[in-house]
């Protein structure tokens, strides 16, 4: 029996070379086939982990929602060492997931692909679903700790705000993508920081706490 490692490793293997099919070709090229010589490995061994290319293309999309969260996640923690800005924490982690870069462009390729079949496709669509409520609630946790900070007024509703944010991000993210010559990365990412700007508008009285003690985005 193959270690739990490897038989992980493998299925991540699969779906990275699912991702680099589609980036290519779009989500139509993908079959097992051409995923298994992408890989690097044989079609019978990529059937041994997914029965069919149904179930391989939901662990792949499962992994690029999971590589736009490990993002935000590792650039959360670091800045709660720091103490930055909880305005900043913010800006910096949608920023993450924006396709600023060739890697998250390719990312956000598959995603897309990915979301147009999410409409008929309610497995997908229960992945997609769970990743903005995800997002949306790590944003509202920022705003609550904002606001106990002082950056973020005290009557804004962490939700409402957090619907707005999201929403303006991801919107800037799909002119990001379509059109980088008309909206290029610097212009979005100072609309971003523009818009979170009036959103945060106080200044955090807890400055005198160590960068671990104040709340922090989560």
């Amino acid at each position: 029996m193959p270690r739990v490692a490897d038989h992980e490793e493998r299925r991540l293997q699969v779906a990275a070379a699912v991702g680099r099919v589609i980036a290519a070709d779009g989500l139509n090229a993908v079959t097992v086939a051409r995923t298994a010589a992408e890989a690097g490995i044989s079609v019978g061994l990529v059937q041994h982990y997914f029965r069919s290319k149904d179930e391989m293309l939901l662990f792949a999309y499962g992994h690029v929602l999971e590589r736009f969260e490990q993002r935000v996640t590792a650039l959360i923690g670091s800045a709660e060492v720091v103490g930055t800005r909880i305005e900043h924490m913010v800006l910096d982690a949608l920023a993450a997931s924006m396709p600023l870069d060739a890697e998250r462009r390719q990312d956000w390729r598959v995603a897309l692909a990915f979301t147009g079949r999410a409409a008929d496709d309610p497995r997908l669509g229960e992945l997609k679903t769970a990743a903005l409520n995800r997002t949306r609630a790590h944003i509202a946790q920022a705003v609550v700790n904002a606001k106990e900070c002082g950056e973020v007024d005290a009557g804004r509703d962490e939700h409402v705000e957090a619907a707005r944010i999201a929403a303006y991000a991801e919107g800037l993210t799909s002119h990001l993508y379509a059109d980088p010559e008309g909206l290029p990365p610097a212009a979005a990412l100072a609309a971003l920081a523009d818009h979170l700007a009036g959103v945060f508008t106080g200044v955090c009285t807890l400055r005198d706490r160590e960068p671990g003690e104040r709340p922090a985005a989560r």
